[in-house]
């Protein structure tokens, strides 16, 4: 494992653990067999607490692997199926920061697509409802701060679709930095500008309110460009 990669905790109880994910690291196992996130939190409790046999890891929620940012994952099955209820219910809230290409008009607003995967390519597509296998795709966004080029875009997920960000916004011509497989231009790091800023959720069993923010690689561009200290972080 590079240093890049390493595991760092945001926070940690006996039921749940957030962590940093970084950019082009895999949520959780896939058939590339590369490492992932999902493996590495269980070795880490295998070894914190000298568990034998194996680890149980709930899986939450995913991020695509060019995506960076925070994650929470359950640690008991009972917190899993609770907060896998608060997704359903909306009381789990995920905030993206994305840089586009170009400036959205109108600068807020709602985004409602059909959905398809190929799973041979693994691209996306918008479609018609009618799609067979398609699925309903909806975000929230607003133009934090823009330049004569770039747009720094706040997006809130209302349904947790496989490259729905990246997919969604390519449909209205602005898609984010560095995401060339859906029309965006080359980045510098090859590092896709989209990064999951903001969770925040009620605890499975305190039922305190908890909320949780990452921040992009502010030395790093697009990310410099932008005043990220002054139009998010006071929100």
């Amino acid at each position: 494992m590079n240093e890049e990669n390493k595991l760092t905790i945001l926070y940690e109880d006996n039921h749940i653990i957030v962590v940093y994910k970084p950019q082009n690291l895999a949520s959780c196992p896939d058939e590339s067999g590369d490492c992932n996130l999902l493996d590495q939190i269980k070795d880490y409790i295998k070894t914190a607490y000298q568990k034998p046999g194996n680890v149980y890891v709930g899986l939450v929620h995913r991020l695509d692997r060019p995506t960076g940012g925070v994650m929470v994952f359950a640690k008991t099955s009972k917190a899993a199926g609770r907060l896998g209820e608060q997704m359903k219910t909306g009381d789990f809230d995920k905030r993206y920061l994305a840089v586009l290409n170009g400036t959205p008009s109108p600068e807020s607003g709602n985004l409602v697509n059909w959905l398809k995967k190929n799973t041979v390519n693994n691209m996306v597509y918008l479609c018609t409802q009618a799609t067979d296998g398609a699925k309903m795709a909806s975000l929230d966004y607003r133009v934090l701060e823009k330049t004569d080029k770039y747009a720094l875009t706040e997006l809130k997920l209302h349904t947790g679709r496989s490259h729905q960000i990246r997919v969604q916004m390519a449909g209205i011509a602005h898609p984010v930095y560095g995401d060339m497989r859906y029309g965006g231009e080359r980045a510098q790091k090859g590092k896709l500008a989209l990064w999951a800023y903001s969770l925040s959720f009620t605890h499975p069993v305190t039922k305190e309110r908890m909320k949780f923010i990452c921040e992009p690689p502010q030395d790093e561009a697009p990310w410099r460009l932008f005043h990220l200290e002054s139009v998010v972080w006071p929100q």
